[in-house]
Order: structure tokens, then C-alpha cells, then sequence
């Protein structure tokens, strides 16, 4: 079994920092991309960034600028520090990953939990 576990969500003023985590944990054979997206009350989920094993990344328009993805492939773990935050980011943060267990050959995406960004203006 593969788990996702996020931490470092909080409430933060605007014009703030945060810096999420997320491990991989379980049975991993290999993980390729890793990535963030967001929801917030009422909108649908929102891609931020993703970030391949290579460490190509890619960002949603709305953080560009602000946000930077980066992961240490031997924990397994993907980060997100957001600068500059502002209201409009609040939002529960997921991570997601794609995941190759042991004695499997194939790819499936996993989810954490959640963590929950409140920005004050």
C-alpha cells in the first residue's frame, strides 16, 4: 500500500510564506511525476505545479512566480514554498503522485489527504 502524507498548512498573513511537504511512503517500486493542486470552497481543483523525477516542473498561471516545487528523490518527498502569499490562495492543498508499487508494472496515481492554506488579508 502507498500513502501520501502532506504537512506545513497553516494560517499565514498575506504577503507570507509557507512551505508544504509531502512523503511517499509503502511499497514504492519507482514514482515518476509529483505534483500540487488546490481547492478551494465552492471551485474545482486546481492544478499548481508538478514536477517529473528528472525535475522538469511545470506551474499553473496563477503561481507563477510565487510558488516553487522541488523533491528529493531519495525521500521520496515532493515541497512546495509559497511566497508572496495572498486571500486567493487559500485553499486545501492535495499532492499527488504517480506511483509504481513493488511487484507491480504500471503506474497509478495517488492522493493524499490534504492540508488546509488560510491566508489573512
Amino acid at each position: 500500500q502507498v500513502r501520501l502524507v502532506e504537512s506545513g498548512g497553516g494560517l499565514v498573513q498575506a504577503g507570507g510564506s509557507l512551505r508544504l511537504s509531502c512523503a511517499a511512503s509503502g511499497s514504492i517500486r519507482s514514482i515518476n511525476t509529483m505534483g500540487w493542486y488546490r481547492q478551494a470552497p465552492g471551485k474545482q481543483r486546481e492544478l499548481i505545479s508538478t514536477i517529473t523525477s528528472g525535475g522538469s516542473t511545470n506551474y499553473g498561471d496563477s503561481v507563477k512566480g510565487r510558488f516553487t516545487i522541488s523533491r528529493d528523490n531519495a525521500k521520496n518527498t515532493v515541497y512546495l514554498q509559497m511566497n508572496s502569499l495572498k486571500p486567493e490562495d487559500t485553499a486545501v492543498y492535495y499532492c499527488n503522485a504517480d506511483v509504481m508499487a513493488r511487484g507491480s508494472m504500471t503506474f497509478r496515481t495517488y492522493w493524499g489527504q490534504g492540508t488546509q492554506v488560510t491566508v489573512s488579508s
